[in-house]
This record gives C-alpha cells, structure tokens and sequence, in this order.
C-alpha cells in the first residue's frame, strides 16, 4: 500500500471511529473513485450509509461488495440489515441463512434472523430465533427484545420469566421493572406490580412513565386519589404528558366529577388528536351527563382511530339507541355479531342485551369481557366457616331509588334474623329516597360504605366479616365492583337481580333464575350453576303505596275516549323493528295514542320524527316526564294496556305496571332479558297476554284496544290476582330465596364428616 492510501485508510477509521460520519464517508467516496472495487471500502461506507437511514444507499455498496466476497459473513449481515430496512425481508432471511451456515457461532446472525422473520408474521420461527441467539450470547439487549416479543404475544408469565433473566444480568435498568410490572397489572396481580414499580422509581425516580404506570394500577385497585398523585407527578417530569391527562380524566370519572373529566380529555386530545382511549373515556363521562349523541360521537371517532375496536363500536351504538338514532343500527349490530363470532370483544354485555336475541351470542359476549376485563385474580378462595347464622354479603352500586332496590328492598326488611346475618356493601352514590333510608334500616350496623375503597381494602373487609355467600347485585351495570369477587374473598359468589344474563366469569357459582326466564335447555348458554326459585325470580315490594288521584289532563294526556297505549321502558330498549311495530298498532286503532317514558330530549325528538316518517301523526307520541316514584306509580292508572318491548322486555317497569292494575302485554323472547315480563304474567296467572310471535303481539294489542270488554275482564283479574298470586306475596318470595341461600351453604359441606345440621350453632375455634 502507497504512503498516500494509508494516510487515506488512517484518516478514515479516525473518523469512523471518532463518530464523524459524515467525514468518513466523503473520504470513503473519495477512495472508491480511485479503487473503486476495494472490498473493505464498500463494506464499511454500506454500513455508515445505513446507520444514517440512506438504506437504499447502503443496498447498492454492500451489494457491490458482496459480489466480491460472497461469503463473507460480515457482509452478507450488514446486506441483510439494509435489506431488512427496506422491508426486503425474504431477501434478507435468505441471505441470513447462507451466513449462518458460514458463522454459525454469531449471534447477531440469529438475531437479525429473529427480527425479520417477526416482521413477517412468523411468530413461531421467530421465537426459535430470539431462543438460539440467547444461547449463543446472554445479551441484555437481545433478552429485552425478546421479553417485549412474548409480552406483546400475550405470552404473560414467559414474558415475566425473561424479565427476571434481564434483571439477574443487570438489577439496576429501571425500564425492565417497569415492563414486567405492567405485566404483572395485566394478571391482575396488582400489588406485584406496584412492587415492581416502587424498584423502578428507586432506580430511576424521574421517569414519567414509571409514575403513570402505577398510577393505572392505582385506579384499578380504586385508589383514585392516590392514582391522581401519580398521574401529576408524571406531568411534572414531562409536560404536556397526553397519556397522564386522560387518566387523570378517568379517575375522576371514577370519582362522578365528569364535568371535570371531560375538560382534562379535551387537554390532552389537543395534543394528542389521534388518542382513541381519551375519546372514548370523554363518551363514557357524557353518557353520564346525559348528552348521549356527543358520547355516541365520541366513541364513534375512538373507533375509527382505534383500528376498527368494535368494543367501541358496540358502546356508541348503546349510545345512540339511548337518544334512539337509528340509521345506523343494522350496520353496527352486523359488526358486533361478525366481531363476537371471531373472538373479539365488541360489545359490554349490558348494552349487548338490547340488541341481541341470541343467548350463544350474549353468552360469548360476557365471557370474552369478562376474560378481558376481570379475570380470576385468587389462588386461594375463602375457605367456608361455620357459623350460628348464614352470613349473606349484598355487594351493589345502587342502593338507592333504582330499579334493583326498588324490587329488593322488602326482601332485606323480611330477613329471617334469627337464622341470616346480611351485610351491604355500598359502591355506588346514594341518594336522599325513602328507599335508601329503608335499604339502610334493614342492614343497620351491617352497612358498609366501599365506594372510595380499594378491591384490596374490599377484599379484606368481606374476609374479615367471613362472609358466606357474596350476592353481586350489579352484574355488568352500574357501579359494579367485579375484581372483588374475582378476587374470591368468600366461598360462594351469586349472580342475582341487578344483570339478566351470565357473567362469563368461572368465578361465579350460582345465577337464581327461574324456569321461564332460563328455561332447561338453555342451561349451556351460562357458566354459573343455574338455581330455580319456585315462582318468578323477580322480588317485590308488597308495601308500594298510592300518594295520590291523577288526571289525565295533568299529564298531557287527551281527556277523552282515545285509548292510551303505554311503554315506560327505557329508550335503549326500544328497536326501530319494535317501533313499526307500534306504529302499525297506532294505524291499526283510531283514536289511540302512545304514552311513552321520556328518557332524554334527544330521544323524544327523535321518536317523533321516527313516527311521522312512518305517517304517525307526531303529536300521537305523548311523552311523560320523570317524577319521584309514588307519582310514577299512580300515573299507571291512566293508561289503558302496556306494550312491552324485545328483545329486552321490561322488568322493574313491568312490575310497576301490574302492581299499578295495568296489564301488560308482552311477547316471549329467546333471551333471559326477553323472557322476564312472561315470568312476571306467569307468576300473577295472566298468562294470556303472554304472545309467543311478533304478529301474534301485534294483533293482540289491536284486538285488545278494540274490544274495551275483554280489556275488562283482564284488568279485574289482575285487580284480583295482585293480592293474591306469588308475584307480590313478598314473604313467600323471601322465604323462598332464604332456602335457596340454605341449600347453597350446606352444599358447601357435603363432603364433611360429620355433616352440619341446618343451622350451625356457636362458630368453631
């Protein structure tokens, strides 16, 4: 070699080595002119041209060189690296073989070969890949790839296994704890996690995601405050933090401070516009304000940014069928239904119930939410205790002037005291109602407030009281708290009132029903074991009372001769089919009108445009306004036949009706949701308004509004079946369900020697 080239050759491996690479490669180019086939020259510009993204660049010297020297391994590595960044990835992994079979011993080689074939989707091959390269060479940054791989596979625990691998080569990287701590979250092992976030911020306590991602674990264990305190100290470290505002949005949904929530989503949607979990959190805070068409918008838009997420989908339908916007409606259920059949959570289950006449399809509905959003968390479930009284839990959100309480409340009151304890655990807000100052007498010192608890908290509080039997009387409505009983703090869990339907949860033991709303042969379509009440499953309230006298004038009804038909169901509940239905009906009887609930501005303004598009008159759709219970109750009598709805009867609202002396006509569903208002007309021997199709509903309706004599008859059997059927025989009912809860509780000891009597006497030491 001349004086002059190596003065060339010195001058370029000082600036490569120097870093200046900008400088190496002009003296690079600058020698290739003169020898333009030199080997090391090509091979060495072809790596700086891809360390500086000219990938292109590179391709056409390192396969310049490779021509030269085709088996240098070295080189075919740095061809298949450009390659690889120009997404010629087949290309690539052929060349990677042909090195490897030279230099089997690189584990670079294996893990580039890794890269390319995850890229291509060979998820299997790639993991055998990322698994011969950690033989070769324990590297920390291989293995934290590869702990990023698995985790990202939903290979939780292998993932988890590999962290701990990278922590024993070097305990001190803070992003591993971090890593393997949202790992840990996604099982469900909350305070693990928290464990690994606390050695993160030992480590390393100016990293904001360490802070956010604890505050996520925070708010799922319900420590809303504390997860807030998080969440603003990441903001701290890093301003303008999108992540942390929504968050911070959600905690305070969480807390009921939704106009609050939605001004820190609108935060952090300006920075971040494309953020499909912040609009999507920004519609569930609407929906709470009531403004359901915004809330419908906004998960409208989480779904388009969200690849398609047809779970957000599936809430901005419930949305829109809450203000009863339609045009949109065959579409999106299609959607939802494709999206179950593949696997995928499309729909919450409470929503899904309005839409759906299927119990295979409501059925996977629930199980894939519910594997999703609260798996099993518990090794080790409560173990059962003898005890003098049966210890019965009622865990619920809406003790308070609502439906479920509404229904349950004299149960609570008729508890046989000397043989049940019963203890509330409130999650929800109460209220000021006569209801909830009776709900709170009932269980008196046993009244547990939970709503800013924690499930950890929770859980502690029903282990400690041993209960026996925990009742979950929200399901998936409400302010439910489903990570406790997924955390198994006591021997049995049943699934009552509050959701009609399964849970999907193997966690639950039991769903009371009875042989009409869950018929025999649909047992499959529910995990929990199904357990029959005699009559219906529905309880009731034998002490509802009359305030006053109403008028039809009072109400915007028309003071005449016009028949008044009647559906106080909510909106959701309310399907366009259903909807020609009863406008067919108004056709069909002259001088009648359709007295509906009025649920939201949106709605009524909607409906009536629904009618009149279907040559209703408009001003036949007669809305009424909501008033305390009582007023609600009396204001029944003022109309002369019910109209139920399917696939998602009314329940609560069916009750109040024949209970008020209004029957109610209903068709019998597919569905336990669909099948409720049969069980209540079957209970109070009224089984012929039971219609077993739509056209025979219909006709009935007509039939029943033009022949005012049968109407009659119907109401005084009704007048005289209320005060003496089982539907509203309270006592019955309450001695009915306390032998339920009894057969249940001795269940749990057949296997014991010897068995306990029925009641159990002083508890054992």
């Amino acid at each position: 070699m001349s004086k002059n080239n190596k003065q060339l050759k010195d001058k370029i491996i000082f600036n490569f080595n120097s870093g200046n690479y900008d400088q190496a490669k002009l003296l690079l180019s600058y020698a290739l002119k003169k020898n333009p086939n030199n080997f090391e020259y090509l091979n060495l510009i072809g790596y700086l041209c891809g360390i500086k993204n000219n990938y292109q660049e590179a391709k056409f010297f390192l396969e310049k060189a490779h021509t030269l020297k085709p088996n240098d391994a070295t080189v075919i590595f740095n061809l298949a690296n450009a390659l690889c960044d120009l997404n010629e990835f087949d290309n690539a992994i052929e060349l990677l073989i042909k090195a490897e079979a030279l230099s089997p011993n690189k584990p670079n080689l294996f893990y580039l070969h890794a890269k390319c074939l995850l890229k291509i989707g060979n998820i299997t091959e790639s993991i055998d890949y990322f698994q011969k390269t950690l033989i070769l060479k324990l590297n920390f940054e291989f293995l934290f790839e590869f702990c990023n791989l698995l985790a990202n596979l939903g290979f939780l625990q292998e993932a988890i296994d590999q962290y701990n691998d990278a922590i024993r080569l070097d305990p001190n990287i803070a992003g591993v704890y971090v890593n393997k701590g949202v790992l840990l979250h996604q099982l469900g092992l909350f305070d693990d996690a928290i464990l690994q976030y606390d050695i993160a911020m030992r480590l390393d306590p100016n990293l904001p995601e360490v802070w956010l991602n604890k505050g996520v674990t925070l708010s799922r264990l319900r420590y809303s405050d504390q997860a807030i305190d998080h969440y603003k100290k990441s903001l701290i470290l890093k301003q303008n933090y999108p992540e942390a505002l929504a968050n911070i949005g959600s905690c305070l949904n969480d807390l009921h401070q939704f106009g609050i929530a939605i001004s820190y989503f609108d935060k952090a949607i300006n920075l971040k516009p494309n953020f499909p979990h912040a609009y999507a959190n920004k519609g569930f805070a609407l929906s709470r304000t009531g403004d359901h068409k915004k809330s419908a918008d906004c998960y409208l838009i989480a779904f388009s940014q969200s690849n398609e997420d047809n779970f957000y989908l599936g809430k901005a339908l419930h949305q829109l069928m809450l203000c009863c916007v339609w045009l949109r409606y065959c579409e999106i259920t299609l959607k939802i239904k494709k999206a179950l059949s593949s696997g995928k959570k499309s729909a919450d289950p409470f929503g899904y119930q309005a839409i759906s006449a299927s119990e295979y399809n409501l059925s996977k509905c629930a199980k894939i939410y519910c594997e999703s959003l609260y798996p099993s968390t518990f090794t080790n479930r409560a173990s059962p205790s003898i005890h003098s009284k049966i210890r019965i839990g009622y865990v619920c959100g809406e003790f308070r002037e609502q439906a479920t309480s509404i229904l349950l409340t004299r149960v609570l009151e008729l508890h046989d005291r000397t043989h049940f304890q019963i203890y509330a655990f409130d999650s929800g807000f109460g209220d000021n109602s006569t209801y909830r100052r009776r709900i709170k007498n009932a269980f008196g010192d046993n009244f547990f407030n939970i709503s800013n608890r924690s499930n950890t908290e929770v859980f502690n509080l029903i282990r400690g009281l041993e209960i026996d039997i925990l009742i979950n009387l929200n399901g998936y409505f409400g302010n439910m708290r489903q990570e406790v009983f997924a955390m198994g703090p006591c021997p049995i869990n049943v699934n009552f009132l509050g959701f009609p339907g399964t849970l999907g949860a193997n966690y639950f033991d039991y769903l009371i029903a009875d042989k009409i709303v869950i018929p025999e042969n649909s047992k499959q379509y529910y995990s929990e074991k199904i357990i029959y009440l005699p009559n219906s499953y529905q309880p009731n309230d034998d002490k509802k009372i009359f305030v006053k006298q109403l008028s039809k004038k009072d109400h915007g009804l028309p003071d005449g001769s016009e028949f008044i038909f009647c559906s106080f169901n909510n909106s959701y509940k309310i399907t366009p089919d259903f909807f020609d239905i009863w406008m067919r009906i108004l056709k069909s009887v002259n001088s009648s009108v359709l007295w509906l609930l009025e649920s939201n501005p949106s709605a009524s303004f909607n409906l009536k445009d629904e009618a009149s598009r279907r040559g209703v008159n408009a001003d036949r759709i007669i809305f009424a306004k909501r008033l305390p219970y009582e007023e609600h109750l009396c204001r029944h009598q003022l109309a002369d036949l019910f109209l139920d709805t399917l696939p998602y009867n009314a329940h609560t609202t069916a009750s109040d009706a024949l209970w008020s002396g209004l029957p109610v006509l209903t068709c019998l569903g597919n569905t336990f949701p669909g099948r409720v208002a049969s069980s209540l007309l079957n209970a109070i021997n009224l089984p012929e308004l039971i219609t077993t199709s739509l056209v025979q509903y219909e006709n009935l309706a007509i039939e029943l509004a033009k022949n005012p004599n049968n109407l009659l008859d119907i109401r005084e059997k009704l007048k005289t079946n209320r005060l003496s059927s089982s539907l509203f025989n309270s006592q019955l009912y309450t001695s009915n369900l306390e032998n339920i809860y009894t057969t249940m509780y001795e269940d749990l000891f057949k296997n014991t020697d010897p068995l306990p009597k029925k009641y159990y006497g002083p508890k054992l030491e």
